[in-house]
């Protein structure tokens, strides 16, 4: 519990906290990422065109069979209190939106941002994906495909330069389910005095840059914390 004490009073301390998640956070949930089904035996090695009609249902399917967990829940409240400033993610799964959070750089996409292959309109909104059937475009009835499937993983540029932003601003960073930082794409901006805290049960590449890792789940870490500041009041 001191390891949970020290991030809460870093947290009470910070005037800009950014957190910065990825697969963990929504794995501990029962999710499975985008990454994991791409690149998997179910996945495909096309990601475009009629493609979409196989992948999407089993992803899909599997995406909204859970829900976010508590960590997702816990960063959302962590906004509302006005202690977070925003969360950065690679994650595609829409699930801190879900949970409440407004302010979300998803740095490659997600389900929320959707493209016409055909004409190349938008359909914005992860509710799309909720229907019994596959959404087709209104305008030409071309596919409607997430931005990771029509990007092929590219970037969300408009999210990035959120990300970079808010990176630049923080003066805690709290790393949670994640392995990677994308380099040059916003971390390096990052304060050079801002304390970073990591949450990951196995050894990353933050690990060394941490000033505090805690080897835990992202679920009983938060549980924790929300039980810590709770009491603290």
């Amino acid at each position: 519990m001191d390891k949970i004490q020290q991030l809460s009073d870093y947290i009470d301390q910070s005037h800009a906290m950014v957190a910065v998640t990825g697969a963990g956070i929504s794995v501990a949930g029962g999710g499975v990422t985008y990454g994991q089904m791409i690149f998997s035996r179910r996945g495909l090695g096309s990601r475009r065109g009629s493609d979409a009609s196989s992948f999407l249902p089993t992803y899909l399917e599997t995406m909204f069979s859970y829900q976010p967990s508590f960590a997702h829940y816990a960063l959302a409240d962590l906004e509302a209190e006005g202690k977070l400033l925003g969360i950065i993610t690679t994650n595609v799964d829409c699930m801190h939106t879900i949970a409440g959070s407004k302010n979300v750089a998803e740095i490659q996409g997600s389900l929320q941002v959707n493209c016409c292959e055909s004409c190349g309109r938008h359909h914005d909104g992860y509710e799309i994906w909720q229907r019994e059937d596959l959404p087709r475009c209104e305008a030409c009835g071309g596919a409607i495909l997430p931005w990771p499937l029509y990007s092929h993983i590219g970037l969300w540029d408009a999210d990035v330069e959120k990300a970079q932003d808010w990176i630049a601003r923080a003066d805690l960073i709290l790393v949670s389910g994640t392995h990677g930082n994308f380099g040059n794409v916003y971390w390096d901006r990052r304060r050079r005095d801002a304390v970073i805290v990591q949450i990951n049960p196995g050894h990353t590449g933050f690990d060394g840059a941490a000033s505090l890792n805690i080897r835990e789940g992202s679920d009983d870490v938060f549980q924790k914390l929300m039980k810590v500041r709770g009491e603290n009041g």
